[in-house]
């Protein structure tokens, strides 16, 4: 079932952490267009680093396309893609104009550096769901992981902290662990509960990459690191223990492209 018109929305994918969810890529560009480069990313190498936010997709041609889909049931409708969603100047216009036209609730992933902007933040409070990744408990760490050119891990995290305290709908905090931050794990898990999100989503790259995936052994005593340090007040979840359910995408290679390819 393939409607190669979609420029801006894939999927249905099966996520397991936001159930069957359709993706909105605010972005949309030829190449990947982000704030980190991080060494487990599916869709590559960052090949644009913006120095500020823009208008990439105009919110009406996105809508129209939304109003052109078929009858299909969704969880979530999320804004992420090929690239850093924060980086739309029209985000929020976006999330306030996509719930005139869907019921779904709607969900962002973000790599949180923006964060430190009012704009951002207001824009981000409009969604039901906010995940935003945290890899790193240090700047070393930090930039062997996300390769976050010009960017200080000080005020990265701060911003993160800043919307926390904002923030009314469920955040989420994911972690994706490869080999160069595995040691980590309780550095990172006290920053966690630090920021004090709803949950904490532990992963590992299952999709082609350049970074390997950690074995599920890690990833069991990774995860008990996790409930231990964050107790019962924050809910902890791991790629390995999470149940996936098929789903079929309108257009596979859109889809493909945003995601990447699973590997496992």
């Amino acid at each position: 079932m393939a409607h190669p018109e979609y420029k801006y929305i894939y999927g249905p994918v099966s996520s397991w952490r936001l159930g069957r969810s359709l993706g909105i890529d605010p972005l949309s560009c030829r190449h990947k267009t982000c704030t980190f480069d991080c060494v487990y990313c599916q869709a590559g190498k960052t090949e644009s680093f913006p120095g500020d936010r823009g208008i990439f997709v105009p919110t009406a041609t996105l809508i129209e396309e939304l109003r052109s889909l078929p009858e299909v049931s969704l969880d979530y409708i999320t804004f992420a893609g090929n690239g850093e969603p924060t980086l739309a100047d029209n985000l929020g216009e976006m999330i306030r104009e996509v719930r005139r036209v869907r019921k779904e609730k709607i969900a962002v992933i973000t790599n949180g550096s923006l964060l430190g902007r009012e704009d951002v933040r207001e824009d981000l409070a409009m969604a039901d769901l906010v995940e935003v990744k945290l890899d790193a408990h240090s700047s070393e760490t930090f930039q062997k992981v996300n390769r976050a050119p010009g960017i200080s891990w000080d005020e990265n995290v701060a911003g993160v902290k800043a919307f926390r305290k904002m923030y009314k709908g469920h955040l989420a905090l994911q972690v994706m662990f490869v080999a160069s931050n595995k040691a980590h794990a309780a550095a990172i898990a006290a920053l966690a509960r630090d920021i004090g999100p709803e949950e904490v989503e532990i992963n590992t790259p299952l999709r082609a990459s350049a970074a390997k995936p950690l074995p599920p052994g890690d990833i069991a005593e990774i995860t008990a690191i996790f409930r231990k340090i964050c107790g019962f007040g924050i809910k902890v979840r791991s790629v390995y223990e999470a149940k996936r359910e098929k789903s079929l995408p309108f257009d596979q290679e859109s889809t493909d492209q945003r995601r990447g390819k699973e590997d496992f």
